[in-house]
């Protein structure tokens, strides 16, 4: 079977299209470099004519084994991988993001196969890649079906991208569903997929922390944002549509619940905004069970997301039943958890 290699960025398309038409000076490099990562996703998805590695028909029961990391440096320019700089075992490279990048794929690692027993991105122990210092300042980091792909930012807006463990934990997670689910990469489905990558991101950083649900920031991309931005992160998964409030981006458009979903063909039928809704539920679970949320609720979205149940087409209604389908199957129809996640998508007006 071939999963279509679908390109998949932490900067929604609105935030860089808002840059790109900015024309004040002291954003001149933010505006410069937006137009370029916009260029660059466009041409990227036009020349999507090759399908993504072949995924496992089913599984295997294999015992994760550790990671095998690479990273790579562009240069600044846009060929792919780049100069190997650091393989596994290597010690520091000296190259802030180089490092950076290897620790974060060591810690996504670490928590599939720690707390859900996964061998790797795929399964079955497939090898992680990363590619830093892409492009002339360039704003976004990705998935490309076959690694992690590092920006510099534009240092007036955005710092660095393997700054942030979370957007590192992200990115990996969209592998992690390409490899599983399947997930479209469109309308409720897409949103599904982008909220798996969010769930699972602040769960890498929360993990490594060792935090606890009430002492979590639920923040994705937080540290992202030079000192000049009005906000804290890209996106809340505890508050949606609280992350940011900026004169030059504008005010965070995610909605909370399906009374303010939004309906719209850009951004591939609103996959960053919408991801919002699907992302509190994951947090209002969380919320009521307290504790750590990697356990029980990671357990249950982990399941529902891997179990086969899920079409590649599902929407916000087909996921929220598959997670309840799991709560019962992992601890039983009068569980605490059960209640939980139902209460969680009555909360968001997603009707079981």
């Amino acid at each position: 079977m071939h999963i279509p290699a679908t390109f998949c960025s932490i900067i929604p398309p609105y935030i860089l299209r808002r840059l790109a038409r900015l024309d004040e000076p002291r954003f001149s490099a933010a505006a410069r470099a937006a137009k370029e990562a916009l260029s660059h996703v466009r041409s990227v998805q036009s020349a999507r004519t090759q399908p993504a590695p072949a995924a496992p028909p089913a599984l295997r029961d294999v015992r994760p084994g550790p990671p095998n990391r690479s990273i790579y440096d562009a240069g600044g320019s846009e060929n792919l991988p780049g100069k190997l700089v650091r393989k596994e075992g290597d010690p520091a490279s000296g190259d802030q993001s180089a490092d950076e990048a290897y620790d974060g794929l060591g810690h996504t690692h670490r928590l599939f196969a720690d707390i859900f027993g996964r061998n790797s991105i795929d399964g079955e122990g497939l090898p992680l890649d990363a590619t830093v210092h892409f492009g002339k300042l360039y704003d976004n980091a990705f998935w490309d079906g076959r690694q992690m792909v590092f920006g510099d930012g534009d240092g007036e807006v955005f710092e660095r991208f393997t700054r942030s463990l979370s957007v590192i934990g992200h990115e990996l997670t969209h592998g992690v569903t390409q490899y599983s689910a399947g997930l479209a990469y469109r309308n409720q489905a897409g949103a599904i997929n982008e909220s798996m990558s969010d769930v699972f991101g602040t769960l890498v950083e929360q993990y490594l922390n060792s935090q606890s649900v009430t002492d979590a920031s639920w923040l994705i991309g937080e540290g992202l944002f030079t000192p000049q931005v009005e906000g804290s992160a890209l996106r809340s998964l505890k508050a949606p549509g609280t992350a940011y409030d900026d004169d030059v981006l504008g005010k965070d458009p995610q909605p909370d619940s399906m009374d303010s979903y939004v309906r719209t063909s850009a951004d591939n039928g609103g996959v960053h905004i919408n991801s919002g809704i699907p992302n509190r539920a994951f947090y209002l679970t969380a919320e009521t069970l307290r504790g750590n949320a990697w356990e029980a609720p990671g357990r249950i979205w982990y399941d529902a997301l891997t179990g086969g149940s899920l079409p590649a087409t599902a929407t916000f209604r087909v996921f929220a039943r598959a997670t309840a389908a799991s709560a019962v199957d992992l601890f039983g129809t009068d569980s605490p958890e059960h209640d939980a996640v139902r209460q969680a998508w009555e909360t968001v007006k997603v009707k079981l």
